[in-house]
């Protein structure tokens, strides 16, 4: 199985400058001028421009907020070095929530992106989380 991640912003350019500098991904291509295509990581992001206040669908009745917001899905992003890492994504804007807590092999430090949404840097010791 392959997954690719989509990730909801308000406005494209801003998202592409961020998520290229934090993460270190390059944009491939943008699609009908409202999505965008990541590449860098293990998964393919695509980054797509919805309006704050649209729906989500026609039977859910929460509206998009781009203001600090809870889901229970969000992404870890691997790296090799969770300190540099971390400077690079404060310097590109995100949000530090968290400091670094060790957990079976791993550093994990929880952020959250300009557009509300909050992801995890984690460095492990070995493939995954270990005993």
């Amino acid at each position: 199985m392959r997954m690719i991640v989509n990730i909801d912003v308000p406005e494209l350019a801003p998202a592409i400058e961020f998520y290229s500098a934090a993460l270190d991904l390059s944009l491939s291509c943008i699609l009908d001028d409202d999505v965008a295509e990541l590449t860098g990581g293990s998964s393919v992001i695509y980054l797509m421009a919805k309006e704050a206040g649209s729906a989500p669908g026609s039977s859910i009745a929460a509206k998009r907020l781009y203001s600090r917001h809870w889901t229970p899905v969000h992404i870890d992003f691997v790296v090799d070095d969770v300190v540099a890492a971390t400077d690079r994504a404060l310097r590109a804007g995100a949000k530090q929530e968290s400091e670094c807590v060790e957990w079976k092999g791993s550093k994990c430090i929880t952020f959250s992106d300009p557009f509300g949404h909050g992801f995890c840097l984690i460095e492990f010791a070995a493939d995954t989380y270990s005993d």
